[in-house]
């Protein structure tokens, strides 16, 4: 299962790669097609409730098909499709289109590679090895950082973009080429998502995954970058290097957590303690982070962080599961956690422009994104409070 892991995982750099890549985008998007940093948000959450919507029928795929034909032809049809999509888009329209599709596309990749872990190795191994996972596919975030402002520097925005939807085709065929699926679990049980949501244990997780990775991702998505643009005058390069180093936070925060459950024997209050950081973190943007370019992206990088605990979450909801229904368990994860993303780069952006028409200071505008953030993530965690604790 080595090679098969290698390839999974190099496909979720790419997914890692267009989730955050409008961030060092949105200067050259706003100049060439008008687009605004809300027509860009909600563009950016297109690509999460996408992605979220799809994991019902991937969960179903992925126990039914297996990961190797369900990996290769979505990816290469929606990604690799969904890039050229946005190469050629000459309305902001367009990129909200390609979003969508991109999003279809990356899908079935990081549940792909959690499918094969859950039923390859020992359920006590499953978030250090989804935490290892996520952490090396993070580069993908690495690549949506300074590379890209780089590579845009050099080639433009629209070639820059074609060339990511070429590798991307080409690492959907080495998916089918090379990726091998797990035996298929041989039993007489049925079941659907609809059995995993009556279990009780499940009220309280996830509603923790729904608010969970919302701060992280929104702000290193897309807010970052015109965070940045707006408060301080940053050049693209500088977004590039704020973008950095929140997502070399982020890498740093999936190996952290990875394996604290087994150090601590305990995946609740693990998850519970990083993510009550990351919500006094998201107070202390709200209201330190106009006071400089380092102190805002000092406290983003923590929010990055410690917002890194979806593996160890997966990890307390998949302990519920039984086996013949593990695809559809863990997708169900994933779609509350990208789902929520995505309502909340909607919401976000309407709370934006609420402000904006307002006639408000810039700061004001982006405070109230953020208070969206920490006030969701409170709510997330007073309901997680009464959730079961389970290790393996």
């Amino acid at each position: 299962m080595r090679a098969t892991l290698i390839i999974l995982t190099m496909a979720y750099v790419l997914s890692q790669f267009y989730r955050a890549f409008l961030a060092v985008l949105a200067a050259p998007l706003q100049a060439d097609l008008g687009a605004t940093a809300a027509q860009l948000s909600a563009a950016s959450g297109y690509w999460f409730l996408a992605f979220a919507l799809m994991q019902i029928p991937v969960g179903w795929a992925l126990d039914t098909l297996g990961p190797k034909r369900t990996n290769a032809a979505i990816l290469a049809l929606g990604a690799g499709g969904g890039a050229m999509v946005f190469a050629a888009a000459t309305a902001p329209w367009h990129i909200s289109l390609a979003m969508t599709l991109i999003g279809i596309g990356c899908s079935p990749v990081l549940m792909a590679s959690y499918y094969v872990v859950a039923r390859s190795f020992s359920a006590a191994a499953f978030a250090t090895m989804a935490a290892f996972i996520l952490g090396i596919g993070s580069l993908g975030n690495i690549g949506a950082a300074f590379p890209l402002t780089l590579l845009v520097e050099l080639f433009g925005w629209r070639l820059s973009i074609m060339m990511i939807g070429v590798i991307t085709v080409a690492v959907a065929g080495l998916c089918y080429l090379i990726v091998k699926d797990p035996p298929k679990v041989i039993t007489t049980q049925k079941g659907s998502v609809l059995d995993l949501l009556r279990m009780r244990a499940m009220w309280f997780i996830l509603p923790m995954v729904l608010v969970s990775y919302a701060p992280a991702a929104g702000l290193r998505g897309l807010w970052i970058g015109p965070y940045f643009t707006d408060l301080f005058g940053s050049t693209i390069a500088q977004v590039g290097t704020a973008t950095t180093v929140m997502a070399l936070a982020m890498i740093a925060g999936n190996f952290f957590y990875g394996p604290l459950d087994r150090l601590f024997h305990t995946r609740k209050w693990v998850i519970f303690a990083g993510n009550s950081i990351c919500a006094a973190l998201c107070m202390a943007l709200y209201n330190f982070g106009q006071n400089g370019f380092w102190v805002a992206a000092g406290i983003m990088a923590g929010i990055g962080f410690f917002g890194a605990s979806f593996p160890i979450l997966v990890a307390h909801g998949r302990s519920f599961f039984p086996e013949h229904l593990m695809g559809r368990g863990v997708t169900l994860i994933n779609l509350f956690a990208i789902g929520g993303v995505g309502v909340m780069q909607n919401l976000s952006a309407r709370i934006y422009d609420a402000k904006i028409t307002d006639g408000a200071a810039a700061i004001v505008s982006y405070n109230a994104v953020i208070l969206l953030f920490c006030v969701t993530m409170l709510l997330g965690l007073a309901i997680y409070l009464f959730s079961e604790d389970r290790t393996d």
